[in-house]
């Protein structure tokens, strides 16, 4: 899955001055973002332990990510796939924003 994921994301070039640390693998930052997520944590709870980067390096991927429209293309992927394996309840899936009023 992540093949199809890491095509959506687009690419950071690499700065040679000053180039500072490396940056955190776009993998491990979406695992982050997904365990908050998952987890209902504020970002500042992301536990540095497990490697997936910063909670504001997770945040500011996540904002960027949103930005470029990453998360509405990995959502219909991933409405797509579970289509295609008959994992999908239909009436419960969305890729429109919901409406406002009553």
């Amino acid at each position: 899955m992540w093949e199809r994921i890491e095509q959506l994301v687009p690419k950071r070039e690499r700065r040679f001055r000053y180039p500072g640390r490396l940056p955190v693998p776009d993998r491990r930052v979406l695992c982050g973002i997904m365990y908050v997520l998952h987890i209902d944590i504020q970002w500042e709870h992301l536990p540095k332990q497990l490697s997936f980067g910063s909670d504001m390096t997770c945040w500011h991927r996540l904002r960027d990510w949103n930005e470029a429209g990453v998360c509405q293309r990995l959502h219909e992927v991933l409405l797509t796939e579970l289509h295609t394996a008959s994992r999908l309840d239909w009436p419960h899936a969305s890729s429109a924003p919901p409406t406002s009023g009553p």
